[in-house]
């Protein structure tokens, strides 16, 4: 119930915080969520202290803070095009995945530590103060200047209509997609995967760790040739999945934290290469709406995939779930192969 408030007010949103990403001043934008979050954390931090957080409390926050980051995703990759060169599009899109990635990586580490030795209330105003961090950053740079979009032409129809009249975009959404869905259970069963391993769930932060270890490996080797080729991508997908499913069936908990750093390279290498193609594959005055239908097959879709995790878990068991979860990539993969297959068929056919 936490992740289905946290997210989902970025499928909900979705027509407005596009265009809000186009028509509006993109820095402006990302201060006013980033301080919007710096306050929610911080109440939450203070009602902790006094006693008060109760859990509707925390859903409540939860949902605010879902609606800061529906805001916020959009116009903070729509950002990144206004920053760096066109040819450099691709690396920067694989170094802000592995920031994400490398967060994700250390900061359940440190959050347990502040936890265990400050305490809920003052880990809370960590996390609140971090928020600081975003907002500096956006004071410091400086985008190029862009032509804002009308209110009439921002519309998230009109990205919709690319979608349809560009196959590679689609494609590229539904790679995202699944690539959600299968580090699903990484970020929301780690704690039950620690205890199906025999390890109590402090383990779930090596688990989440080991992931987010592989996913930065991949932001560095693949740094300057993010978007890669359909046959890198059916790898990336099949690295991401494969190394999912081996993680579920393997016993060995060294073992499973090893196959887990590849299904992380896997996870960012077919991500970044994915987005890539979605921020190069439209134009600028697009590329707001095109990130919040990103930010809907990645984010916005993350209760349904809780969703479909915690029953399978409760019926079958977590190593299951994670199976499940995983089969989306897999057969992205496989999709991708086949196609390529034909395509190397009616060349040849032609050729001849």
């Amino acid at each position: 119930m936490l992740a289905f408030s946290n997210f989902v007010p970025v499928l909900l949103l979705v027509p407005w915080t596009g265009s809000a990403a186009d028509r509006f001043d993109r820095r402006r934008l990302l201060l006013a969520t980033q301080i919007a979050a710096t306050v929610l954390t911080a109440a939450l931090a203070a009602l902790t202290w006094a006693g008060y957080a109760r859990v509707w409390v925390v859903m409540l926050c939860a949902v605010g803070l879902g609606v800061t980051a529906a805001f916020a995703t959009p116009a903070a990759f729509a950002l990144i095009g206004g920053l760096v060169p066109r040819e450099e599009l691709g690396t920067a899109v694989g170094l802000n995945s592995m920031t994400y990635n490398l967060a994700r990586a250390i900061g359940p580490a440190l959050g347990a530590v502040a936890v265990s030795t400050l305490g809920i209330a003052a880990a809370f105003a960590i996390n609140s103060v971090s928020y600081l961090a975003l907002v500096v950053g956006v004071l410091v740079v400086h985008p190029a200047a862009r032509q804002h979009v009308a209110r009439a032409d921002s519309r998230l129809r009109e990205s919709l209509k690319v979608v349809r009249a560009r196959p590679v975009l689609l494609a590229s959404l539904l790679i995202v997609a699944a690539v959600g869905f299968a580090s699903d259970p990484v970020n929301t069963e780690a704690p039950a995967f620690a205890h199906a391993f025999g390890k109590p769930d402090t383990y779930a932060g090596f688990i989440i760790g080991a992931f987010g270890a592989g996913a930065v490996t991949a932001a560095f080797l693949l740094a300057g040739r993010v978007t890669g080729t359909r046959r890198r991508m059916a790898l990336t997908l099949g690295l991401l999945g494969g190394g999912l499913v081996a993680f579920c069936l393997v016993r060995q908990f060294p073992v499973a934290l090893a196959v887990l750093v590849v299904a992380g390279f896997g996870y960012l290498a077919s991500n970044a290469s994915a987005t890539s193609r979605l921020q190069l594959g439209v134009e600028e005055h697009l590329r707001g709406r095109m990130m919040a239908l990103w930010s809907v097959a990645f984010l916005g879709l993350r209760p349904v995939a809780s969703l479909i995790d915690g029953t399978v878990a409760e019926a079958f068991g977590v190593r299951v779930a994670g199976i499940v979860l995983a089969l989306p990539a897999l057969a992205g993969a496989a999709a991708i192969l086949l196609l390529e297959r034909r395509r190397s068929s009616y060349s040849a056919i032609t050729d001849y």
